[in-house]
């Protein structure tokens, strides 16, 4: 697995909130490296990393709860910069001496802030009066000895403190989020006036630093790529044959489940212009076979995964010394999947459905990254716009945007709907403002009158969301008469359709796909 740059890093501990990746993105928007860590994380293991500084994250719960989430109290003895949030901010006054009680009135959206002593993080010019994003019940009513307040509200009389002298901020309030202006700004004090960060966490530098990296892990062995298509694959592709050249082989795997006309382009895309070599493995009756009578979601993944490796193994003995194979695994793979800190909410074929046996040794040189920064590297390196702002698109492809049992004919109908959908979204000129639109075809039927004759045909789900990192989505505001016309030609030129829907959840409580 390709090394994490964990030293001079931003560690983000999360107590379970819902805006912990958003802390990081922020972070890393400054320029400045961050990472995600339990808050089971001990203050031996932060020491052993380094870091720059530490960022206590909100959370559900109160600090009174019986097993409410803490920290170790040694970190506040690391000499790290430390900068809580909301129920982070809490946590640091109980643990260091202070007092946080539950008054009866909470705080939820809007609030006005008036900052009574500017201090350190509310600096460069910020106004005295400002409006912020609070979402707490419990509040700091006596700050830990040492502590300065530097803002309150009409309700609270802590709404932040600070300890210079020690390097400890706290803000009751949400800088994460955008619905408090002036976040950025205190997010930006913090890692650039108490933790001595600089803006050195560029695309550039990750790729650089990647690039190393790969070349470090693999020697002069042979690498194996696992081409989907996607735009993931494709930049670890491009940037692990920067690293290592003709070392490089990439494996477009055609299992049957991309949308319509995508293998032919992936061959076209990488044989012709990237001049990376290329096999192509049709494999469509191996994965309908293998998925047959299989309708659990997670089985479905599994076994797509599995089956994935399986070929690539045996692509991989007609090639020397191919020990290692390259995934486009990102950082909400990961969190998605499960880690310390993190529910597994579904396995991704890439992290969570892998096989334990498998021959490979794996390189993950994007597994740090969200997706807009991996967008950024594909652009660094020089692939193509069609490739860089493809919409995202799952490694098990159609299998899991049909519920139930996978068949060829299922797969056929969905994906002459979804290019439907993906063709209309483009003729409205919003494929840049939508992160995914595609369609989805339910295990259900429904009666309908065609022609002046009863039918009794699928349903197609349209699914349309706006994101910035798929850790959360909001479902896209699509005009009516764009929906219409989506209806009106999917019924009309799809056999066995004969009704559509469009779904107008967000994530959470929905995820983007349906499995």
């Amino acid at each position: 697995m390709t090394p994490t740059p964990t030293t001079g890093a931003i560690l983000v501990v999360d107590f379970g909130a819902q805006y912990a990746q958003l802390i990081a993105r922020r972070v890393r928007e400054a320029h400045v490296y961050s990472e995600i860590v339990p808050h089971t994380v001990t203050a031996a293991e932060i020491a052993s990393r380094a870091p720059a500084g530490i960022i206590f994250s909100g959370g559900p719960k109160s600090v009174h709860v019986e097993g409410a989430p803490a920290v170790d109290p040694a970190v506040y003895e690391l000499g790290v910069p430390i900068f809580g949030i909301c129920y982070g901010a809490q946590l640091i006054a109980q643990q260091l001496g202070g007092s946080v009680a539950n008054t009866g009135v909470g705080e939820y959206g809007r609030t006005d802030l008036d900052v009574v002593a500017p201090g350190v993080v509310f600096g460069g010019g910020q106004p005295a009066h400002q409006q912020v994003w609070m979402s707490h019940f419990d509040s700091i009513a006596e700050p830990p000895a040492g502590f300065t307040v530097t803002a309150v509200t009409d309700q609270i009389p802590v709404a932040a403190m600070e300890n210079v002298e020690r390097r400890i901020h706290a803000v009751q309030f949400h800088p994460e989020v955008v619905h408090t202006p002036h976040g950025q700004q205190v997010l930006e004090h913090f890692l650039y006036d108490v933790c001595g960060c600089g803006p050195t966490w560029t695309m550039g530098s990750v790729i650089e630093t990647q690039v190393e990296a790969v070349r470090a892990q693999v020697g002069d062995a042979r690498v194996i790529c696992a081409l989907s298509g996607g735009v993931d694959s494709a930049v670890a592709a491009a940037l692990v044959h920067k690293a290592i050249g003709p070392q490089l082989t990439c494996v477009f795997v055609d299992t049957g489940l991309m949308r319509e006309g995508e293998g032919d382009q992936v061959v076209e895309t990488f044989q012709r212009h990237q001049g990376i070599e290329l096999i192509h493995v049709r494999a469509a009756d191996r994965f309908f076979e293998r998925l047959a009578g299989v309708t659990d979601p997670e089985d479905k993944r599994k076994a797509i995964g599995e089956l994935f490796i399986r070929i690539f193994e045996d692509v991989s003995g007609g090639i020397e010394d191919a020990r290692f194979l390259v995934q486009g695994t990102l950082y909400p793979d990961v969190i998605e999947s499960g880690t310390a800190s993190a529910a597994k909410i579904k396995s991704h074929h890439n992290v969570g459905g892998l096989p334990e046996d498998m021959a490979f040794d794996l390189v993950e040189p994007l597994r740090l990254l969200f997706k807009d920064e991996v967008r950024k590297v594909g652009t660094e390196l020089g692939l193509p716009d069609e490739i860089v702002w493809r919409q995202p698109f799952p490694g098990p492809g159609l299998g899991v945007r049909i519920i139930g049992e996978v068949t060829p004919d299922k797969v056929a109908v969905l994906q002459r709907a979804d290019a439907i959908v993906r063709e209309e979204i483009r003729a409205a000129g919003l494929e840049r403002e939508i992160w995914q639109a595609f369609a989805v075809l339910p295990d259900i039927r429904s009666v309908g009158v065609m022609g002046d004759e009863r039918t009794y045909g699928y349903p197609i789900i349209i699914r349309a969301v706006t994101s910035e990192d798929a850790m959360t989505a909001d479902f896209a505001r699509l005009p009516y008469d764009l929906l219409e016309r989506m209806s009106q030609r999917i019924i009309g030129e799809v056999p066995g359709v004969n009704r559509v829907a469009y779904d107008v959840t967000s994530k959470p409580p929905g995820t983007i796909e349906w499995e």
